[in-house]
């Protein structure tokens, strides 16, 4: 069937859905074990969790090439993959990250796949699905707010120094005018005025939190250990001292099970947390991780923008943190994206040109180079569009080949799992062929300066890292916090393995500055933020929420 002038929604509103108890019943779920939401979508137990399940499993990362804006199509190729698997007689199923409603409603659009590779039910998926975006907005605010009510209280004050308070609130849209702001005004009713500042929901510690938990009591653990400031004495205070961990906890009681929805072809999926790689972890949570693992003999799993960002942390933060050891690794390249780092302009990128092509292939190869630092050999899965050509795909499969690396091409968008089937036999004979071995970049015991430089040097390519005064005064103060031994979340432009997002295809000779850190205790990492990164995006020019609506009958239209 012609996708040409079917959209997103087309396809998934025309889907026929099954009830969810019919996918349940597919990896043997008890229907008692299901919190439905609906005909379509359900919460999961954590007991489901079966660690002697889960070492057997085969996990699949699938990651990519820096991307352009519009994104390379991970979550397409993730799950057209998984019904490519089970169409070869595999049982696999994909689990994924939740949407963001700011990029939804602003430029990169929502995060159910494409074409026919999608998860139903995409309109509920990409909006407010079963409120789980909510619920971590909700804890993250109550935060907030105990915070500027320990600080006006004259009886339990915990003599917190509110120019030193670094939690912010978050909500889950882009906007730019709360980046940052002054808060407490009108009198001393209203609170103490200081300087503050919104993030978006997927920057909260809170989602980060949420995805590194391994059960409820390492929630309300981690919960407890968020670093909320300093005292006017100097003394660092967390989260526990205001006692607000049980409370964070009670509205994070149904946002920690793990969602059950399907693919368009009737194969299970489950989504939960929706943390971005390019100022978090960028990858679902250890529990849901964990539970189709235990549910499946094939999970496929991505890791958010380019390889650089979303799979360097899979791979160093959360898979030692959960005990994941990926099988497989697929790194998705789109044709178009290769003409992009080759030089070409937006309006050219559907526009055939070998020599770009040559020349953007030096990203690719960089991606190739970094995934074997992780002792995993890519398969390279090129998500085929309609503009490319022949001698580009074939120059690209070639390439690889010379690099020891299959290229297979993906049409899982046109064609779904019968588009997929090739992709998923080579991940497949990588797997049996036992050929990878995972294993860290980085000792954690390294000291941050070094995990920064080994990051830096190794995965982006840098000569060597500088910082701000403010990050080199933070350092020293994290010496006395005794944190040296979390990993790094760097927060990063996706664009370009620089901090410079114009520096396309594989730059050299170039410095990586760190402006400064935050500390994320809870989550139990440091992140260092390069360059001019903000953990609150802004809308575009024109933002995709001006070509959406939904007529009497309830049906919505311009949502991708």
């Amino acid at each position: 069937m012609s996708t040409t002038t079917l959209t997103d929604l087309d396809i998934a509103t025309a889907a026929k859905i099954l009830h969810i108890n019919e996918i349940a019943k597919k990896l043997g779920i008890k229907e008692d074990d299901l919190e439905y939401y609906g005909k379509y979508k359900a919460k999961l137990p954590l007991s489901l969790i079966d660690e002697a399940k889960v070492s057997k499993s085969n996990l699949i990362l699938v990651t990519a090439i820096n991307p352009t804006p519009a994104g390379e199509g991970k979550t397409t190729v993730s799950i057209g993959l998984t019904d490519g698997l089970n169409k070869i007689g595999k049982k696999a199923m994909v689990v994924l990250r939740e949407p963001s409603l700011g990029p939804v409603f602003g430029m990169k659009g929502g995060a159910a796949g494409g074409g026919y590779s999608q998860v139903i039910p995409m309109v509920d998926i990409n909006l407010h699905f079963t409120g789980d975006f909510s619920a971590i907005e909700k804890a993250n605010n109550l935060l907030a707010a105990l915070i500027d009510n320990n600080i006006q209280s004259k009886q339990f004050n915990l003599n917190i120094d509110p120019r030193t308070i670094v939690w912010k609130r978050v909500m889950d849209m882009n906007d730019r005018s709360l980046r940052d702001i002054v808060i407490g005004l009108g009198g001393t009713a209203n609170g103490v005025p200081r300087e503050s500042g919104f993030n978006i929901t997927a920057a909260s510690e809170v989602m980060a939190i949420l995805c590194l938990s391994k059960d409820f009591a390492d929630l309300k653990k981690r919960l407890g250990n968020i670093f909320i400031g300093y005292t006017f004495d100097k003394r660092p205070v967390f989260a526990r001292e205001l006692k607000a961990e049980g409370s964070m906890a009670i509205l994070l009681k149904d946002a920690i099970k793990p969602n059950l929805v399907q693919t368009l072809e009737g194969n299970p999926a489950i989504i939960h947390c929706g943390p971005f790689a390019n100022i978090a972890q960028g990858t679902n949570s250890i529990i849901a991780t964990k539970t189709g693992m235990s549910l499946s003999d094939y999970v496929v799993t991505e890791a958010g923008f380019g390889a650089d960002l979303g799979a360097e942390k899979f791979l160093d933060i959360k898979c030692p943190v959960g005990g994941l050891k990926p099988k497989a690794l697929v790194l998705v390249a789109t044709i178009r994206a290769l003409r992009h780092h080759g030089g070409a302009k937006s309006d050219e990128y559907n526009t055939p040109n070998l020599d770009y092509i040559k020349k953007g292939f030096e990203n690719l190869e960089k991606h190739i180079e970094n995934c074997k630092k992780f002792g995993l050999t890519a398969v390279v899965a090129i998500n085929n569009f309609y503009t490319d050509t022949e001698a580009e795909i074939n120059y690209v499969i070639e390439k690889c080949a010379s690099l020891g690396v299959k290229a297979v091409i993906s049409k899982g968008w046109g064609d779904g799992g019968n588009g997929t089937t090739d992709l998923a036999k080579a991940v497949v004979e990588v797997i049996e062929s036992k050929s990878n071995k995972y294993q860290q970049l980085y000792d954690w015991n390294l000291s941050i300066e070094n995990k920064i430089k080994t990051i830096a040097t190794e995965i982006y390519g840098a000569s060597d890292v500088t910082y701000s005064p403010k990050a080199k005064t933070q350092l020293k103060e994290f010496d006395k916090l005794g944190v040296n031994g979390y990993p790094v979340c760097m927060a990063k432009t996706q664009k370009s393995f620089s901090e410079d997002e114009k520096k396309v295809g594989r730059p050299r000779d170039f410095k990586i500055n760190i402006r400064e850190f935050e500390l994320a205790a809870g989550a139990g990492f440091v992140v260092a933020i390069v360059g001019e990164m903000m953990r609150m995006p802004g809308l575009p020019a024109v933002p995709a929420s001006e070509g959406m609506d939904i007529d009497n009958n309830g049906n919505i239209t311009g949502l991708s």
